[in-house]
């Protein structure tokens, strides 16, 4: 998606934005991210704030209503601190958070944080007074006709494990942001979703299983659920890789695959490679 710049807003949002923040000095377009028309830090004399939105007309417009609705409930997330919709456009602003995306290679000093962050966000609870597809039903196409009940959780997942989603504070706190994809999802799931992450950042699947079942959560899943799940996210990758090809998925698709294959030849199942199996 092409981002639209600060000062390409319409004066009338960049007013009503302003009453919030104060004048707006300098404003600096987020380098990361497909899915914003706009994302953009501000620099204000009160300080910074975080700021993302789109026009009303957008067929993704309440992808950000909902986003702003699960940042509130999420645990380690940045607070919301305003919404303003003026002239055709809706934008939130998020606290701006001062720290720097983690490392995942082995032995990093953020793989501990991560772990915490994982830990405490698999015990928070899907507001129910959200509606949302649970992951089960958002992967229906590429999961089993009989879906275990252990995929029918009702947590808080955040389900989009990407570093760039991920701040490392001065403090030693790890923070998820940008809520948008959340959905109800078992309690390991983002700790499941985290595993092809660690491979395609240089661990084996072994590794990243036993950093994985640091997270109680996930040590307490059914092996089976995790490997259907596993097997899952390598179908469904691997569709997404063809389908709506990006830079960054064939890497994540190999990793996906690693994962998948170890989990099932440890289980002494037979992992086919092709995605139509």
């Amino acid at each position: 998606m092409d981002r639209l710049e600060w000062h390409d807003l319409p004066a009338t949002i960049r007013a009503a934005v302003e009453q919030h923040t104060g004048p707006v000095e300098t404003a600096e377009t987020a380098p990361h991210g497909v899915m914003s028309r706009l994302a953009c830090t501000v620099h204000t004399p009160a300080g910074r704030a975080f700021i993302k939105g789109t026009r009303h007309d957008d067929p993704q417009a309440w992808v950000y209503r909902h986003e702003a609705r699960v940042t509130r409930c999420a645990p380690l997330a940045p607070r919301v601190l305003w919404e303003v919709a003026a002239d055709g456009w809706m934008l939130y602003g998020y606290e701006y958070i001062e720290g720097r995306h983690p490392d995942l290679t082995p032995g990093s000093g953020d793989l501990a944080p991560l772990l915490r962050t994982l830990t405490v966000t698999s015990q928070a609870p899907w507001p129910e007074a959200l509606d949302k597809k649970p992951l089960h039903t958002r992967w229906t196409e590429f999961l089993p006709e009989d879906v275990p009940p252990g995929l029918q959780g009702r947590r808080l997942a955040h389900t989009d494990m990407s570093p760039h989603n991920m701040l490392r504070t001065p403090g030693g706190k790890l923070l998820l942001l940008d809520w948008a994809l959340s959905c109800p999802a078992p309690a390991w799931a983002d700790t499941a979703l985290t595993v092809p992450r660690l491979i395609s950042a240089g661990h084996t699947p072994d590794q990243a299983e036993t950093i994985a079942r640091q997270v109680p959560a996930y040590r307490a899943a059914d092996p089976a659920t995790v490997t259907t799940f596993a097997r899952t996210v390598y179908t469904a990758w691997e569709n997404w890789e063809r389908t709506r090809p990006m830079p960054h998925r064939a890497a994540l698709t190999a990793a996906a695959r690693a994962w998948a294959g170890h989990r099932e030849a440890s289980a002494g199942m037979v992992f086919h490679l092709d995605h139509g199996a």
